[in-house]
């Protein structure tokens, strides 16, 4: 039933493939992608299943990575940092003034890239409203009421990426989805990467476009992210899409202090900060749980809960990887005590619950078949 193109023989991942192959028994998706690299090498980099009704899933389909792609955005953020154009610790509103409204101009830049910011559930009217729309009524919005930016931590879904975006249009001139195309993806070869599909693009692409689907009902309905309109608008924090292969890149570049193949990326200094703890032991209140965070990325917390933690790497990652995931279907971490770095998505989103488990079994038996547990 696999259409497949391995980078190993095709037995390499017998328990990994066996996750994949009862989720698609029983329903909770039908493909993955998968991307693995130990020590810099290529160890896997295939498709399983279908990327659509009728189409095989291979290395090369363009996949949504929801959250996956938030690591972006502080990318994005701290080469402006490096370039003297903006500071962590400036309130927000120093760059965008408008957001000071009903007492947001304490905020800073580091609240948002720790989720500690608190303004985290604003109505954004997506898509009706257009990118300007959709910052003026982040910005408009009161605080989350008894928030005081620091002390409290909830993950911000969507609207603290949207006010990071902004701010890299402001400061830089050009849009998110053209800075991070320029500056980030194409500089690491990330070819197929994108935040915004151009509709001619999205064409172009035909069946090399997969499909991420909502499983969580007995009919299954695409992500609305994945029509031409909706992955042409640019969601920061959302509807990135490229290959696992692409996002593996880009944690290769962190993974080797920000440069990949000669191309310098990143500094020293803003690696650390992205993946090293910077919020630590804190309870995250949209996640119901404690959650450590570098800058703008999700560190290992399995100490707080290794069968309960969500959007975690498994119970062999070490307590110094970092990464992101993204709802209810996908992953991409490095791990640099056995200098491993993965990218996975499952095109099928059954709910939080059975995601998780679907995860955690999938990255356990990952470390196992690449022999790192």
């Amino acid at each position: 039933m696999y259409a497949s193109s391995f980078a190993a023989p095709g037995d390499a991942l017998p328990r990994s493939l066996a996750v994949i192959d009862n989720g698609v028994q029983v329903g909770l998706h039908v493909g993955a992608q998968v991307f693995a690299a130990v020590d810099g090498r290529t160890i896997a980099d295939f498709g399983v299943g279908e990327a659509r009704a009728g189409v095989p899933m291979t290395a090369d389909t363009v996949m949504l990575w929801l959250s996956s792609g938030k690591p972006v955005g502080t990318v994005a953020v701290l080469q402006l940092r490096e370039r003297g154009r903006l500071e962590l610790d400036e309130p927000v509103a120093s760059y965008l003034p408008e957001f000071g409204q009903h007492g947001k101009d304490s905020i800073t830049l580091w609240h948002i890239l720790t989720h500690t910011g608190g303004f985290r559930w604003v109505d954004i009217d997506w898509p009706h409203s257009s990118w300007d729309e959709i910052i003026a009524r982040i910005c408009a919005a009161p605080p989350e009421q008894g928030w005081v930016p620091g002390n409290k931590a909830g993950y911000h879904p969507y609207t603290s990426w949207y006010i990071l975006g902004e701010i890299v249009r402001r400061v830089d001139g050009r849009p998110y989805s053209q800075y991070v195309r320029e500056e980030i993806f194409l500089p690491l070869g990330m070819i197929d990467s994108w935040i915004g599909v151009p509709l001619q693009q999205y064409a172009a692409y035909g069946n090399r476009f997969g499909i991420m689907l909502h499983t969580e009902k007995r009919e299954p309905y695409t992500h609305r992210y994945d029509s031409p309109e909706g992955a042409a608008t640019c969601v920061p924090g959302g509807n990135g899409h490229g290959p696992m292969h692409d996002l593996g890149r880009f944690y290769q570049m962190l993974l080797g202090g920000g440069s990949l193949d000669g191309r310098h990326i990143l500094s020293d200094d803003s690696v650390e900060l992205m993946t090293t703890p910077q919020r630590v032991g804190m309870f995250d209140d949209t996640f119901k749980h404690i959650i450590d965070w570098g800058a703008g990325t999700i560190l290992e917390s399995n100490r707080y809960g290794i069968d309960t933690v969500p959007y975690g790497y498994g119970p062999h990652s070490s307590p110094r990887t970092f990464g992101h995931g993204g709802s209810q279907s996908s992953v991409a971490f490095a791990d640099p005590r056995s200098n491993l770095v993965a990218a996975i998505v499952f095109n099928g989103m059954p709910g939080e619950r059975k995601h998780d488990l679907r995860m955690r079994a999938f990255l356990k038996a990952l470390y196992e078949d690449l022999g790192l547990a």
